[in-house]
C-alpha cells in the first residue's frame, strides 16, 4: 500500500468515526512527539504484530516519522471539517433572535 493511501485511509476512518476536530486537535498538540511515538512503537512492533498485521504498523511508523506525512493527514482532515458552503447564502437564523437588517 502506497503512503499516500495510508494517509487517505486514516483521515477517511478518522472522519467517519466523527472524530476530525479532536484528531486535528491531537495532532497539533503532538507534532512534537511524533518521530519518539514512531520509535516507540517500533519498540512495541513484535507485540503489536500479534493483534495487527506488521505492514500496518510499519505503515504507521512511516507516517509518524515523516513529518511530511504528518502535515498531509492533518491537511486531509482539515479539508474534510471544512464546509463548502455557498459565500452567497443567506446566514442561518437562530429561533428567537431577531437578524439586524
Amino acid at each position: 500500500m502506497d503512503q499516500m493511501t495510508f494517509v487517505e485511509k486514516v483521515a477517511h476512518k478518522i472522519s467517519s468515526l466523527g472524530l476530525t476536530a479532536p484528531a486535528i486537535l491531537f495532532l497539533e498538540a503532538h507534532k512534537p512527539l511524533a518521530f519518539l511515538s514512531s520509535q516507540l512503537l517500533l519498540i512495541a512492533q513484535p507485540t503489536l504484530n500479534l493483534f495487527v498485521s506488521s505492514h500496518s504498523t510499519q505503515s504507521m511508523v512511516d507516517l509518524l516519522a515523516d513529518p511530511t506525512q504528518w502535515e498531509q493527514l492533518m491537511t486531509q482532515l482539515e479539508q474534510k471539517t471544512s464546509p463548502t458552503l455557498d459565500p452567497l447564502e443567506t446566514p442561518l437564523r437562530r429561533p428567537g433572535v431577531q437578524n439586524a437588517k
